[in-house]
């Protein structure tokens, strides 16, 4: 894949070029309406948007890899990923760009009367310090910072194709060649949260440490908030120049996602890689008390992932304080979901014992977990943590992320010797934009 693959001084000077400019961040609602109807046009106009943000982005990444502190960037693992994103970014600049007719370039160009109002993102309310963009991004203390301005996302994303019917073959196979890159690129990353959590076990072995600390632990929200944005545009993009077109569906958003069938679904997967781990009958039961007509505009991967990982947690919880011969007893795991003015808020109550109020700021730390302490497999090439009940300390921190991501939140709170609540807020309004490191 990127064996012998190696950062050259100039492809450095590209990488430091790209990561000088801002990070352009999106929101549900505007991908929804630049995704709605779309024609060859409008997907050529997205592509030059893609393959000029996506670069970027890597190139914020690699730099950051680059600078790692503590020794962590000569990890093996952490300089494979480094190489990964830096390969990625080598082939989108150098993809070859399409020569078109004047009268076609002139509508994708887009003129002031051919432009249409969109509606503003706004901030994420989960855009804190954390997210603060590292001291390197930063001048020398006057109040400037060395990014440089770019072109409003409307005007470089979206054209009004109306007026045109009939367009040339090169643009179709254009968008299949560069659809095609996407997927490649997605796929190569694929193994990328393993990577890294290997590079961080690597790290961790070679320093003797118990935990990461409070800087590492920024960086890695800062890292995998930034994959989840990249692998939702590639995905999105990918979608719509490959999925056959659904009333529901704008690429991989739901415009109408069912949040009862979601958690339903979650609920039967979780039960039954519970039962399959601890090898029972019949695991602990969940009610689900959700109004089954509910529906907001959302990524149903994003929902199903969080709900799956604490649904996890709560059965494997559950199982472990009762014991598993307790098949018959077993308290019931109960999840209700309530529409708010903003929010949809989902509560998953379990009566699994709780935990400690001294160990709740560890829960959100990466690479703890409750579980005895495991280590991956050689070569792990799973996109995400496939392990059964068990994990590697990452569903908690990693579904907080999905939850923020588009302007919602995670809560817990436990109650020791009892149980625990987790809250999961859902930002019904998808208009907050991304929350870019």
């Amino acid at each position: 894949m990127s064996a012998g693959f190696r950062i050259t001084p100039a492809l450095w000077d590209k990488i430091h070029h790209f990561a000088s400019f801002p990070q352009t961040g999106v929101s549900l609602q505007q991908m929804v309406l630049f995704g709605q109807n779309p024609s060859q046009g409008t997907l050529l106009k997205a592509n030059p948007f893609l393959a000029e943000e996506l670069p970027v982005r890597l190139a914020h990444r690699v730099e950051e890899l680059d600078k790692l502190p503590h020794n962590l960037r000569d990890m093996p693992s952490i300089k494979k990923v480094k190489n990964w994103y830096a390969q990625s970014f080598e082939e989108l600049i150098h993809f070859p760009p399409i020569q078109l007719p004047s009268n076609i370039r002139q509508v994708l160009v887009g003129h002031k009367n051919n432009q249409i109002t969109f509606p503003e993102s706004k901030p994420n309310p989960s855009l804190g310090d954390a997210f603060t963009a590292p001291q390197s991004n930063v001048g020398n203390g006057n109040g400037f910072n060395r990014l440089k301005l770019r072109v409003p996302m409307e005007r470089r994303y979206y054209a009004n194709t109306h007026g045109i019917t009939h367009w040339p073959p090169e643009l179709q196979d254009y968008n299949k060649r560069f659809t095609k890159l996407l997927e490649h690129i997605k796929s190569r990353h694929d193994p990328t949260v393993t990577t890294v959590a290997q590079g961080v076990l690597e790290w961790k072995r070679s320093q003797n440490a118990r935990h990461i600390g409070l800087d590492m632990q920024a960086w890695l929200d800062r890292f995998y908030m930034s994959r989840i944005g990249i692998r939702f545009l590639i995905g999105q993009h990918v979608a719509l120049n490959t999925q056959q077109a659904h009333e529901d569906y704008v690429g991989i958003i739901c415009t109408k996602a069912n949040v009862h069938d979601i958690v339903q679904e979650a609920i039967e997967n979780a039960r039954f890689v519970c039962e399959e781990h601890y090898a029972m009958f019949k695991g602990p039961p969940v009610q689900l008390i959700c109004p089954p007509s509910l529906t907001f505009a959302y990524v149903p991967g994003h929902l199903s992932h969080i709900c799956f990982e604490l649904l996890k947690n709560s059965l494997r919880a559950v199982v472990e304080r009762y014991g598993v011969d307790h098949e018959d007893h077993f308290p019931p795991i109960k999840v209700i979901v309530v529409e708010g003015k903003e929010d949809i808020t989902i509560k998953i109550s379990d009566e699994g014992g709780g935990i400690a109020r001294s160990a709740i700021p560890l829960i959100w730390t990466y690479m703890y977990t409750t579980m005895e302490q495991q280590s991956l497999e050689e070569n792990f090439v799973s996109s995400d943590f496939k392990a059964p009940m068990a994990g590697f300390g990452y569903g908690l921190p990693l579904s907080r992320l999905y939850a923020r991501y588009f302007g919602g939140d995670l809560r817990l709170i436990s109650m020791d010797g009892f149980g625990t609540d987790v809250y999961i807020h859902l930002n019904r309004l998808s208009s907050s934009r991304e929350p870019l490191p």
